[in-house]
């Protein structure tokens, strides 16, 4: 907290002269400097217990040289008063200082303005000039205890802030600064700061507005050229600097250049303009236009904002481009395209949220998804392309993945009235939000992850450009994708005609598979009735051949069968109470008795865990052995091992869940079946039907679960999920 102005408006509040009502207590104020140094000495004299003096830079050296005032200093330390003396301790008044201490116990504070004297029973406020060397020629006195108290509050205060006097002495002598941050508002003082961390600096980086670069050209140009020499023989890193540059400024950036100054152009500036190097940190939000001198600037040579704002520079510093050959372009005619990449949400963020804020036309938005969207709602992207469009007539269009919260959203914010919204198929190859304002300039920004709830976690690289071929290529992309919309629309007219025609073809694969099915079955029966009949090796295993393809033809019927039900939701659930653990372990020994398995170096783990399920239990059996049959199909070696756990929190319905894991150290998902992985015929194998995952997928969300897989984070091979809410029994589902 800052309490150097409330004791200004303290001080302030009684250089009118008041006589206090209430008998010997009084409040004046005394004129003249005889009557100023007589009251002083009358003061010290009055005062039984303690001295409490707080005085600025130029007293310590007054104290001293006058005689009557020193004199009374040392008359109160030999009669055993308390002196506790505040000033700030400098270079200039360091040797007074040192003596001062002698007597009183003296402690300094940055930057005190106060002037004033408090005993146990009075208050003394001498008015200070201009000039250190003058004594003062008004002096307010008090007696009154109100006032008197509260300056002991505000002494004490100020006493608690400052360090000792013989700490800061040290600290100037060996040349150490106290670490501290504070603000300067003094012209002279912000001047002087200035000059002396320039001087003292070995290295410069500077992120300024062509205002800040004039101003340091008409102070500090000989300053600078002193740490570029420096930096020629090998001692410091130079100056480097960012701004903006354009034709206006191009020739006072090539005279920073031609010194050696290293120099880069950014477009978009953070708001602040800001210099660090290796001991301070200076900042100002002011413009400085024409080169002036900032009236006011934050200093700290606190390392924690050193630190931080040298690595903003050096984010900023990547983004930049060289200023030779932004010159350069200028000087061509073909500066017009800006091209910067910003490795930094927070700054992707401030830069996209100006952009809409200045549409004058038109805001294109392409969302790859809507936690996309989600997130740019809460950052207020929204909202500013609605106040465009209400306030400013600008056409909004936004182009993004339908969603069930879709509509709850837009009843909540209202600006589906103002925006045109228009929504896509969710593409799994898209991964970035794409911003176009009034078709001249487009901020790309790459989508990272997409789980996380805030913007910043979110976002990866973003690319802003202004480039007329770029921005109108994501234009025609755009447009091209709303016209799309606009065809599919029509297309869906048709809808009933493709459902009648869907429906055909399915019940005619329907009754196919039905027909496949009367045949085999009496194949089988008379095969196997052959076969302990027989006892010759080659006939049983021509016999084994038909046995074996009869089977595949068996399956391929079933799982036609199954697709048709998934696809027309026919597909019945015959539910009853089963053990989990049970059917777990009976398709693991189906599993291993198959060729597959025993003719691979393979080993299957599995640790018991007893679960009762109220399911399909032929149906979930169904779907384990297809994971099972799929993990051995593509591993060659190592091992398949199952998992069950339980779930009580992964979902917000109050459900218990059952999750199966299968997880293989084969070969893995290959990433162009990844996305398409439980749909019909995805597959690269050779082998089977490429049918089992999406039945299995039909068969988990008819018992409202959800199957879902991964490759494995250490390349080894894949994991197959799927959960089950463990009691369904009272669900009513008809699919």
């Amino acid at each position: 907290m800052n309490i150097l102005p409330y004791i200004s408006n303290i001080v302030s509040n009684f250089k009118l002269y008041m006589t206090s009502i209430a008998g010997s207590e009084k409040t004046e104020v005394i004129y003249g400097t005889s009557n100023v140094l007589n009251m002083e000495i009358q003061f010290f004299s009055n005062a039984r217990l303690k001295v409490d003096t707080c005085m600025n830079y130029t007293r310590p050296s007054l104290a001293l040289s006058i005689e009557s005032i020193r004199k009374s200093f040392l008359d109160a330390k030999d009669r055993g008063l308390k002196l506790r003396y505040i000033t700030e301790v400098t270079t200039e008044n360091i040797s007074y200082c040192k003596e001062l201490i002698k007597i009183v116990e003296v402690r300094h504070l940055d930057g005190i303005k106060g002037n004033f004297m408090v005993s146990e029973t009075e208050y003394l406020a001498p008015a200070v000039s201009n000039n250190p060397s003058d004594i003062a020629t008004q002096i307010i006195y008090s007696n009154l205890q109100e006032i008197v108290q509260q300056q002991h509050c505000i002494f004490d205060i100020l006493w608690n802030k400052a360090i000792p006097g013989i700490q800061r002495i040290r600290e100037i002598e060996e040349g150490i600064e106290p670490i501290g941050t504070r603000l300067l508002e003094n012209p002279d003082e912000i001047f002087n700061h200035l000059r002396y961390v320039i001087e003292n600096a070995s290295k410069r980086l500077i992120c300024s507005s062509s205002g800040g670069i004039q101003m340091v050209y008409d102070n500090f140009l000989d300053q600078y050229k002193k740490i570029l020499d420096k930096h020629r023989e090998g001692k410091g890193d130079g100056i480097r600097c960012i701004t903006t540059i354009d034709n206006d400024n191009k020739d006072l950036i090539n005279i920073f250049l031609n010194i050696g100054v290293q120099i880069r152009h950014l477009r978009n500036l953070p708001p602040m303009n800001f210099v660090v190097d290796d001991k301070h940190f200076l900042a100002t939000i002011e413009k400085m236009e024409g080169g002036k001198i900032m009236e006011s600037l934050l200093i700290s040579n606190e390392p924690i904002y050193i630190n931080h704002y040298n690595s903003i520079f050096e984010d900023l510093w990547k983004n930049g481009i060289e200023a030779a050959q932004r010159i350069r372009e200028i000087e061509e005619g073909t500066y017009l395209a800006d091209i910067e990449v910003f490795h930094s949400a927070s700054r992707a963020g401030e830069v996209y949220l100006d952009l809409v804020k200045e549409a004058t036309k038109e805001i294109l938005f392409i969302f790859p998804s809507f936690n996309a969207f989600s997130r740019q709602n809460k950052i207020g992207a929204i909202g500013l392309a609605e106040k465009a469009a209400t306030e400013r007539n600008v056409k909004v269009r936004i182009l993004m993945p339908a969603n069930n919260l879709i509509d709850d959203t837009r009843q909540v914010s209202g600006y589906d009235h103002k925006i045109d919204i228009r929504y896509i198929k969710q593409m799994a190859g898209t991964k970035a939000t794409i911003l176009i304002v009034d078709r001249k300039e487009s901020l790309v920004m790459e989508l990272r992850d997409d789980s996380k709830t805030t913007f910043v976690e979110a976002i990866g690289l973003s690319t802003y450009s202004n480039s007329k071929a770029g921005v109108l290529s994501y234009v025609f992309i755009f447009e091209n994708l709303w016209k799309q919309i606009e065809l599919y629309e029509d297309i869906k007219k048709s809808h009933e005609e493709l459902m009648t025609l869907d429906k055909m073809q399915q019940e005619f694969i329907n009754i196919a598979a039905h027909e496949l099915r009367t045949p085999i079955q009496p194949i089988l029966s008379v095969a196997h009735i052959l076969r302990s009949k027989i006892n010759d090796s080659q006939q049983l295993e021509l016999l084994d051949i038909v046995i074996r393809n009869a089977k595949r033809l068996n399956r391929l019927s079933d799982e036609i069968l199954d697709v048709t039900r998934l696809e027309t939701q026919t597909l019945e659930l015959k539910k009853e109470q089963f053990n989990l653990n049970e059917i777990i372990l009976n398709a693991m020994d189906d599993i291993v008795l198959s060729n597959d398995f025993s003719s691979k170096n393979l080993q299957l783990l599995y640790e018991s865990c007893d679960i009762l399920l109220e399911a399909d239990k032929s149906r979930i059996a169904e779907v384990i052995s297809n994971l099972l049959s799929n993990a051995i199909k593509f591993t060659q070696k190592g091992t398949i091992t199952i998992s069950v756990e339980k779930d009580e929190n992964n979902r917000n319905d109050n459900k218990s869940w059952v999750i199966v894991n299968v997880k293989d150290t084969g070969e893995g998902i290959d990433v162009n079946i990844l996305p398409r992985l439980f749909t019909k015929f995805a597959s690269k194998s050779y082998q089977g039907t490429g049918l089992g995952l999406f039945i299995s997928k039909g068969i988990v969300e008819a018992h409202l679960g959800k199957i879902w897989a991964k490759n494995n984070v250490d390349g080894m091979g894949a994991t197959f999920s799927f959960s089950l809410p463990i009691d369904i029994k009272n669900d009513k589902h008809n699919y």
